[in-house]
């Protein structure tokens, strides 16, 4: 079984599906690695560095997809739904895709890849089991965002985070509020604790209390009911608009305590909730920061435009995409170990195992053979 790398396509993707390490894990499994030349250049894994541990280097992008019977990636056409286009002539009936793909929503590039007969498997759909946690690559790459992002506002504040008491005077440390205590939230939280920062932070989910204040950080809790706000994956629950009406109103006397907020909540396959109002943004200082790691789905903030950082007030409103690929060698380091690890899961004696009684295997296969069979992604076409 040949298993193919390309070099990601997506504009700034600076990340590659598997690095040279993780080659003789592959290798074990009867699978032979070809991979594009370049490939791992921006994310600092030289050619040589994947010829040294057995793999083969293609000359070109044509001869790792004419080869390989499964290809493995970063971002998939659903994930790279213009670039990727290109790669449509290159993809034949029964190849294997494993990779991000945006399968709740991509569903234009998803048929697509169905009219030229791929199989598609979707890391994103990664149950959230525990035989699965080493093969999550939305906590892995949360973990990512979630650090920079800290790194991001500390840059951008015109104040030191930590508590300094220095001959010149004492420094007041920065407040910072964390709204969402995901993975990304969470290291978002550590990160800004050691740093120094004074910190809050807010969840919907009250289950996530511990977890917060065992980080050094005060949970916000806000006088509203959030009912059953968790579902069976451990995600936050999409509420009703009284609910989030009330939520950003609490929220907005919050934020005006604040000189960093850095919002992560989130909802699969839909658009990211509004949490933080024009009014509430108003409420902060001049040269606070506001980090919408959201912005990618629309954002938290009100004022969030994805993919800039806008001044409303004296305030800083940064929207960053993609934040893991600015982080390239050690993103690529962890969504390497979580595609090799589902694709060890996978294989069996040469050829790739489809055993739909398995929850890994039947919760992250879309396509097969270009047949939608993911009942959640087949009703969404339908």
């Amino acid at each position: 079984m040949i298993v193919g790398i390309a070099r990601e396509t997506f504009p700034g993707e600076q990340r590659v599906a598997l690095v040279p390490e993780a080659v003789s894990g592959l290798s074990a499994c009867n699978a032979d690695i070809l991979v594009e030349s370049g490939a791992g250049a921006a994310a600092g894994y030289a050619d040589a560095a994947y010829a040294e541990r057995g793999a083969e280097i293609a000359a070109d992008r044509d001869e790792v997809f004419a080869r390989a019977e499964v290809m493995l990636q970063v971002r998939t056409l659903g994930a790279n739904p213009e670039v990727g286009r290109a790669d449509l002539t290159r993809i034949r009936s029964g190849q294997v895709l494993i990779g991000a793909s945006d399968p709740l929503t991509a569903s234009s590039e998803l048929c697509s890849l169905a009219d030229a007969g791929a199989t598609l498997f979707a890391m994103e759909l990664m149950p959230r089991i525990t035989r699965a946690q080493s093969m999550d690559v939305l906590s892995s790459m949360a973990t990512i965002a979630g650090y920079k992002a800290v790194l991001l506002a500390a840059a951008a504040l015109p104040r030191m985070f930590p508590l300094l008491m220095t001959a010149a005077g004492t420094l007041t440390p920065s407040r910072v509020l964390v709204i969402g205590a995901g993975v990304a939230g969470l290291q978002a939280i550590a990160t800004a604790r050691r740093l120094g920062a004074v910190i809050r932070a807010y969840d919907v989910r009250p289950a996530v209390k511990e977890q917060v204040e065992s980080l050094g950080a005060e949970f916000v809790e806000l006088d509203i009911d959030a009912g059953d706000s968790e579902d069976a994956g451990g995600y936050a629950r999409a509420q009703d608009e009284v609910f989030y009406r009330r939520q950003r109103e609490e929220l907005a006397k919050v934020a005006g305590q604040s000189d960093v907020i850095i919002t992560t909540a989130a909802i699969p396959g839909q658009p990211a909730p509004l949490l933080i109002t024009a009014d509430a943004v108003q409420s902060m200082g001049p040269g606070s920061v506001i980090v919408d790691l959201a912005a990618e789905r629309g954002g938290n903030c009100e004022l969030t435009r994805p993919g800039e950082t806008v001044v409303e007030g004296g305030v800083q409103i940064m929207g960053p995409l993609n934040l893991p690929a600015t982080v390239p060698h050690h993103a690529s380091q962890m969504y390497s170990h979580n595609i090799a690890t589902f694709f060890r899961h996978l294989a069996g004696e040469g050829e790739l195992q489809f055993d739909m009684e398995d929850e890994i295997t039947r919760e992250t296969l879309v396509l097969r053979d270009g047949e939608i069979v993911h009942p959640r992604i087949r009703k969404g076409s339908s």
